[in-house]
């Protein structure tokens, strides 16, 4: 049975599971171009961060970053290598956008790899209607990246 909820910073097994998460993000690109969070900065205000279990097993994160008014981003987007294709990652990603329309929020951004390791995280993004942009916030254009938004406002 999964179950979402908020990241608690005190569970021993959400270091390892983040700490887990750089370590595959490094042969997929150089250092510049890698972006994801590092613990301490998913517990910086307005970062939001939930967590996925099954039983007692942490299997997923997904995070929520401020980015300017109206504007978030999708961080931390990460479900254990062998729990994937599962689902967990669709679950967790519809439950950080459902919490945005639920505060208002108009847009999700997101940052991603281009290689072939990231293809199935990006197709999951097109089946929730990320359509791909131009770099936002302070992101600047990379080979190694790609970028996408989903307007949670229709007809915007």
């Amino acid at each position: 049975m999964l179950t979402i909820r908020r990241a608690d910073f005190a569970d021993p097994q959400l270091e390892a599971f983040l700490t887990a998460h750089l370590v595959d993000l490094e042969p997929t690109s150089p250092p510049e171009s890698r972006h994801a969070l590092e613990l301490d900065a998913l517990r910086a205000p307005g970062v939001r961060l939930w967590t996925a279990y099954d039983g007692e097993s942490l299997v997923g994160t997904a995070a929520l970053a401020p980015v300017d008014a109206g504007h978030e981003e999708l961080k931390s987007m990460r479900t254990d290598p062998d729990q994937r294709g599962r689902g967990i990652g669709a679950r967790l990603l519809d439950h950080a956008l459902d919490d945005a329309r639920s505060r208002g929020v108009a847009r999700i951004s997101l940052e991603t790899g281009s290689a072939d390791y990231f293809a199935p995280a990006r197709a999951l993004y097109r089946r929730r209607g990320f359509a791909e942009c131009e770099p936002f916030a302070s992101y600047i254009e990379d080979v190694h990246s790609t970028f996408m938004t989903l307007d949670l406002v229709p007809g915007r």
